[in-house]
């Protein structure tokens, strides 16, 4: 292993980055992986020795920072998922490799916030040999069984994932199954060691019956969901996957997002069955009229839009959007937008977004020679809005936009 001078060490001094430094901080560990994935080209040991230096610099540089947005928490996780393969793969004697092992516990003995979280989720495969591994768990598997053990225990384990994991790379799975057993609050987090440790023995109904079996209070369905599916889709049960998981295992913020997920899953399934199932299952059709939209299914989603509750500004944007390519479709929406602004749709709803859908609707019906059409059409919406008490103030700007517009 060569020695190397580390520009990172100097910006991960302890203290070193004050309340508001969480921007500057997430700069500078990307800087920081690219600087140690660059000396893993010539000397992979070196590298990974890097990267367990900065691991240890996690809690004294960022203790002070302000990290209730999460940015730099998912940063300082994406560094682990980034840097980890090259600790764990590098060719390093044992003498090195338990060095390493020893300055990172003290590092998570330390941690003040769980940053090193992922870490100790993989530290069977940071010891590199079952071994080792075995070792480690011998550190704390008693700690651990008496504090699920004993109900006057309390508290919790600073070493559970350390321990649960290093069990799994010891080999040691009925060991695991059987602490798992005692555990008086079962939790995902840990029994998913539970579930790791049969697809190891390629045990593929057991995984699923026990991941199954991880559901309760307080447990994440999703997660699980995803979990199963996951063990599903590696083993070649793609329809069983779909059927039992594919539509609950990937939401998303938003129903775009979701339908996005779920195809990129299953390219051979047919998209607009996908996107009715989201539909069926969704306490709100309308979702998925952006993600229907953006598919290219132009009357499902047209379908959703009118079931459902999508956004007046989202439709009245479509019918922007697509007023060349599809003026029907355009047409449709822009007047659908315009109806849900007089029913009282809409949240912060400005005059400019009234406007602006009535243009899209009689822009779209022009292209297709129905613009008069469409002004009476508009002109109909508000006399019958007039008992259904729309917003007054979107009624009256409809009225005052110039004839001509209209």
């Amino acid at each position: 292993m060569q020695k190397v001078t580390w520009e990172f060490k100097a910006r991960f001094r302890a203290n070193v980055y004050g309340w508001d430094g969480s921007s500057l901080a997430i700069k500078r560990l990307k800087e920081a992986v690219s600087e140690i994935k660059k000396a893993a080209r010539t000397d992979a040991v070196a590298a990974a020795d890097g990267a367990v230096s900065l691991f240890e610099r996690f809690w004294p540089a960022l203790a002070h920072v302000d990290s209730s947005s999460g940015a730099l928490g998912s940063a300082v996780r994406w560094t682990q998922y980034e840097l980890l393969p090259l600790v764990i793969a590098a060719p390093a004697d044992r003498k090195t490799r338990d060095k390493w092992l020893e300055r990172l516990w003290q590092a998570v003995e330390e941690d003040g916030v769980d940053y090193l979280s992922v870490m100790e989720e993989h530290w069977g495969e940071l010891c590199a040999s079952p071994a080792v591994a075995s070792e480690w768990a011998d550190r704390f598997v008693g700690l651990l069984r008496t504090n699920w053990s004993d109900p006057q225990a309390r508290g919790y384990v600073n070493a559970t994932s350390l321990c649960l994991s290093s069990l799994l790379g010891a080999g040691r799975h009925q060991d695991l199954w059987d602490l798992l057993a005692i555990a008086r609050w079962p939790s995902w987090h840990c029994r998913q060691f539970g579930m790791d440790a049969f697809l190891v023995e390629g045990r593929i109904d057991d995984a699923l019956a026990y991941t199954e079996a991880s559901r309760g209070l307080n447990q994440p369905s999703q997660e699980i969901d995803a979990a199963c599916e996951r063990i599903l889709l590696d083993a070649g049960r793609a329809d069983e996957a779909f059927k039992r998981y594919g539509l609950t295992a990937s939401e998303a913020a938003t129903g775009v997002g979701t339908f996005r997920a779920i195809a990129k899953k299953y390219p051979q399934r047919d998209r607009g069955e996908i996107l009715r199932g989201l539909a069926a299952s969704s306490g709100d059709t309308g979702r998925y009229f952006a993600a229907a939209k953006d598919a290219g299914f132009y009357d499902l989603a047209l379908q959703f839009a009118r079931a459902g509750r999508t956004d007046p500004r989202t439709l009245s944007r479509a019918s922007r959007d697509l007023s060349e390519k599809e003026p029907v479709f355009a047409m449709t929406a822009g007047r659908l937008a315009v109806e849900r602004f007089l029913q009282g749709y809409g949240y912060d709803v400005t005059p400019l977004d009234v406007v602006d859908a009535y243009g899209h609707f009689v822009a779209a019906a022009e292209r297709l020679g129905q613009g008069e059409s469409a002004t009476r059409d508009a002109r109909a919406m508000l006399d019958e809005a007039k008992s259904e008490q729309p917003k007054a103030f979107v009624a009256a700007i409809l009225r005052a936009i110039p004839t001509g517009s209209r």
